[in-house]
């Protein structure tokens, strides 16, 4: 596959900087530490956040054991009894990235929408497989919905929202508090969101997805990481991966968007469109140029453009 001649000129400089992930069990602690170390200059990408309030809450996670939430508020959020809430997962291929690593993603996110932003410590796999990412995220809902007095928030409005994984889990959560009679949540906000183990095994990848940054042996190494089991099985869970869901009827309204070149956008688009003919308002956006993780180049056109969309989106969602 040779497909640097798609990129978005804009989006080219940046892939010097961003090389494939080569995961192994050996290598997974070097890439941990390594984005650790990256964490201060990847905040500055995401604009002033010095006004943003954050304060960090212990709270019980999935299993019972202790788990750190992240609460962030603009002024114009802290200022306010009852505000809209999103309750964020950082992405990471459910095997790296920590709540504090993406605190730069969530700041923004606070400041771009003047929601308070929830952001989930989760466990990370192959330490904790499925469920265990999934029921920190649920345990964190109902902590979020119990607590928004308290916390300033108007509990009929809570979104979720995520990229990478964290969107997958954001997907997930959504099927799960539906079929769990659990607490509402009023969108679901996908930011290209990994939601299929069998893109794994697809006799069929796409010609032109998935070269950078995030490529088919990384995908495999995280959704083996996180299942505990050789993906495209099946008898893989449809809350481990929601695409195999077969009833999408009854979600919370959605926003997907990925890029042209992201191996995540086949399935990202017939989520989708089975969203859609299962009656769920659905928006979504593809990118020409695009590839896993774009985002972060924050001077490119085609990056502006997808943060104005998907901060209109929330917007829209939260407060109209």
């Amino acid at each position: 596959m040779d497909t640097r001649h798609l990129v978005d000129p804009e989006l080219l400089p940046a892939l010097d900087y961003l090389p494939p992930f080569e995961f192994t069990a050996e290598t997974l602690p070097l890439v941990r530490a390594g984005l650790a170390k990256s964490a201060a200059a990847s905040a500055s990408r995401h604009g002033d956040t010095s006004h943003v309030s954050v304060a960090e809450h212990v709270i019980q996670g999935g299993s019972g054991q202790p788990m750190t939430v992240i609460v962030y508020k603009s002024p114009a959020a802290a200022a306010s009894s009852s505000v809209p809430a999103i309750l964020y997962s950082h992405g990471g291929g459910y095997i790296m990235v920590t709540a504090q690593l993406a605190g730069g993603i969530a700041s923004g996110v606070a400041v771009a929408t003047d929601a308070v932003v929830v952001s989930v410590d989760y466990r990370l796999a192959p330490d904790t497989p499925y469920p265990g990412a999934l029921e920190d995220c649920y345990a964190a809902l109902r902590w979020l919905h119990e607590q928004a007095e308290t916390l300033g928030v108007d509990r009929n409005r809570i979104a979720v929202r995520g990229e990478s994984a964290g969107a997958g889990l954001a997907a997930a959560l959504a099927l799960l508090t539906r079929d769990r009679n659990g607490p509402a949540i009023c969108h679901q906000h996908l930011i290209s969101p990994m939601l299929d183990d069998r893109t794994c095994v697809d006799k069929d990848p796409h010609p032109h997805a998935g070269e950078f940054v995030w490529n088919a042996a990384a995908n495999r190494f995280g959704w083996e990481a996180m299942l505990g089991q050789t993906p495209g099985a099946p008898d893989v869970p449809v809350y481990a991966a929601p695409a195999r869901a077969t009833d999408l009827s009854g979600l919370p309204p959605a926003f997907i968007s990925t890029g042209a070149l992201d191996l995540f956008l086949e399935e990202d688009l017939e989520y989708a469109r089975r969203l859609l003919r299962a009656g769920v308002p659905t928006e979504v956006h593809v990118y020409p140029g695009a590839y896993h993780g774009f985002e972060n180049n924050m001077h490119a056109r085609v990056v502006k453009q997808a943060k104005a969309d998907a901060t209109a989106a929330l917007r829209h969602a939260l407060f109209d």
